[in-house]
């Protein structure tokens, strides 16, 4: 099958090299993103363009496909069949019907939930019990088509989000390599997405990892859980010094009073009080044990909280 494919960063990068691997496929194309400056693009940030330019693959950067120059090498091509992963942009649909068989586009949730942007960072802050990822044809709408084959794993309890990419990135190759076996077959009766429980999820920044103490506890945990290493920290502000919690978890005991407030030791770190409802005393709070400094400094949570009271703040 002639594949063109449309990718970027480490989950394009295995989907490609799935596919170079793969004998009943040929790649006639690559087109990806040059590189970025944004922080959630500079992780996880292995080259498409030069694992397709070491397989002697013509490749095209764009930030977005929609011009004459791509529409022609497209149509040079002769796909059969585009496979989409974590291209950034929309697809228009003179791109994605152009191959006989469609556009199966490839991405890293259990759609229709979690479309967008950052799905597994978004998943694991809302506690739920699996991730996945999700082979769907491409139409108009983004990461809405119909579902060719979709693959989960579960999320442990202690996971971080770092943890669960490594997971899913292991389904990538393989969902797209059956996933093009099943359209091979001319089959197209796939699975409609239930667009009533749809969600998409906007571009993560700065202030998504500023941490707001009126949450619990638990919810602070998974924060701190999803904002982890390669990942920009969950981040807080002590004494007009910027702190970004590395390592924490829910307190064992349970603390009343205003919601971050420096309190107590406990079991080699320091509990922070935690939640909207903490002054009704039937909260837990959030132990810190360890955090960075803005200049790459490490220190356990009882080195900097030395002596208790004041407060965690959201600005200086």
């Amino acid at each position: 099958m002639r594949v063109v494919m449309f990718g970027y960063q480490t989950w394009g990068h295995r989907t490609l090299k799935a596919l170079l691997e793969a004998p009943e496929h040929e790649v006639a194309l690559v087109v990806t993103h040059p590189p970025s400056d944004h922080a959630y693009e500079r992780i996880w940030s292995d080259s498409v363009a030069d694992l397709a330019a070491d397989h002697g693959v013509p490749v095209l950067l764009r930030n977005r496909p929609d011009d004459p120059e791509l529409l022609e090498r497209l149509a040079q091509a002769q796909p059969d069949v585009i496979v989409a992963t974590n291209w950034r942009t929309w697809i228009p649909p003179q791109v994605f019907e152009l191959p006989r068989l469609g556009t199966l586009n490839v991405h890293d949730s259990l759609l229709p939930r979690y479309a967008g942007f950052s799905p597994l960072i978004w998943a694991l802050l809302n506690g739920e019990k699996e991730v996945g990822v999700t082979a769907h044809m491409m139409d108009a709408e983004l990461d809405a088509g119909d579902i060719v084959l979709q693959r989960a794993v579960p999320v442990g309890e202690r996971d971080t989000t770092t943890d669960l990419f490594h997971k899913t990135l292991a389904l990538f190759g393989p969902i797209t390599v059956d996933g093009l076996a099943l359209l091979a077959t001319g089959r197209t009766d796939w699975t409609p997405q239930d667009r009533g429980q749809a969600s998409f999820y906007h571009k993560r920044s700065e202030l998504d990892s500023r941490i707001d103490w009126t949450w619990t506890a638990e919810e602070l945990d998974r924060l701190v859980r999803a904002q982890s290493d390669p990942y920009p920290n969950a981040f807080t502000y002590y004494r007009g010094q910027r702190l970004r919690v590395i390592e924490a978890s829910v307190s064992r005991g349970v603390y009343g009073g205003t919601p971050g407030r420096v309190f107590i030791p406990e079991d080699g770190g320091v509990v922070i009080v935690a939640g909207a409802q903490a002054r009704y005393g039937t909260s837990r709070g959030l132990r810190i044990e360890r955090v960075r400094l803005d200049d790459g400094t490490e220190l356990p949570a009882a080195e900097v909280f030395r002596t208790m009271g004041g407060y965690l703040t959201q600005a200086p």
